[in-house]
């Protein structure tokens, strides 16, 4: 019987260690391109590393400290954060914000529309292609099309308005600093808003049907029916989206380089953004990449605390008070 034990457990497979080949390969590419490169550029942002113009040699990478982060957060005068990179960071924060709310509030409002089982609204296939459509575009033929819209002085958008008496004389849309960052603003929610609704679409199809029927026995209207059960019950997907917003916006990059005329964030750097700033400071002139990379740390250190809050506020507060009232019960019980 000894025997017959142990070679039973011989010839046992454990078939669970194979899951780690399976798994395996996103570790690689993670620690590859992107857990890698992140922390070589903390390194960088901890050293002098520029091109010399005049001779076109490159000098270090030496390391001097704080001195990047200094120069990022502090002009020369030492007035703090009245530099380029957080004038940048202002401007993407900016533009990011006003494409954010109201993406977020039409795609909850479309999304809640879609899946509502009491409008019941024929041809829905037809009109999520159609809203999702401006996500499928390439943001260069987006940026194209804008830029000959508002174009100056005979652009679309001038001879409409002209002709409809609402401008006297053409107005150049892209050198306004407003005009601008609003033309920006709404190309990013135009072409994100169809795939946040759907997103949101996915996750309100994933409460339970039975939750909305027993609340409209109840007698709730649908204003009641969204704000105290969709919402309530989406928050986990709706953190994602938050999240991932966030995180996409503040690396806004190809709207703003490829919609100005000369790809700097015309007019006075208004449209230039935190990203197109360090491709500028790494890529061209002095190729200052020690600042660059110190400017892209001021970045990542914005997104985590933007996250963050993102988290806190979207907590859920019954789950916490819920787990704070059984760990309480737990240490009465223990004194008694």
């Amino acid at each position: 019987m000894a025997g017959s034990n142990k070679s039973n457990k011989r010839k046992t497979v454990e078939y669970g260690r194979y899951g780690y080949f399976f798994i395996a390969p996103f570790f690689i590419v993670y620690a590859a391109f992107q857990l890698w490169p992140l922390l070589y550029t903390i390194g960088l942002s901890f050293c002098e590393l520029f091109t010399d113009p005049m001779w076109n040699q490159t000098v270090g990478p030496n390391f001097n400290g704080i001195a990047n982060y200094k120069e990022v957060l502090f002009s020369d005068e030492g007035k703090f954060l009245d530099t380029y990179t957080i004038n940048a960071l202002w401007n993407t924060i900016l533009m990011w914000f006003i494409n954010f709310i109201p993406q977020i509030v039409l795609a909850l409002i479309l999304a809640a529309w879609f899946t509502d089982t009491k409008v019941k609204l024929k041809g829905q296939g037809a009109y999520k292609v159609m809203v999702f459509m401006p996500n499928i575009i390439t943001a260069a033929t987006i940026s194209v099309l804008f830029y000959s819209l508002f174009n100056f002085p005979k652009g679309p958008v001038n001879i409409s308005l002209q002709e409809l008496g609402v401008l006297k004389e053409p107005f150049n849309f892209l050198n306004s600093k407003w005009a601008a960052r609003l033309i920006i603003a709404f190309i990013n929610f135009w072409m994100w808003y169809g795939n946040t609704m759907i997103v949101l679409i996915a996750g309100i199809l994933g409460i339970s049907p039975s939750l909305f029927e027993a609340a409209r026995v109840d007698g709730a209207n649908a204003m009641q029916i969204f704000f105290k059960i969709t919402l309530p019950l989406l928050r986990p997907i709706l953190l994602y989206t938050l999240v991932q917003s966030a995180v996409g916006g503040l690396q806004m990059y190809d709207i703003p380089k490829l919609l100005t005329q000369s790809g700097n964030g015309d007019p006075d750097y208004t449209t230039r953004t935190i990203t197109m700033y360090i491709q500028s400071m790494s890529q061209t002139g002095s190729k200052q990449i020690g600042k660059a990379a110190a400017s892209s740390m001021v970045l990542f250190a914005v997104t985590l605390i933007i996250s963050l809050v993102m988290f806190y506020v979207m907590r859920d507060k019954d789950a916490i008070k819920e787990k704070k009232m059984i760990k309480e019960a737990q240490r009465r019980a223990k004194q008694a």
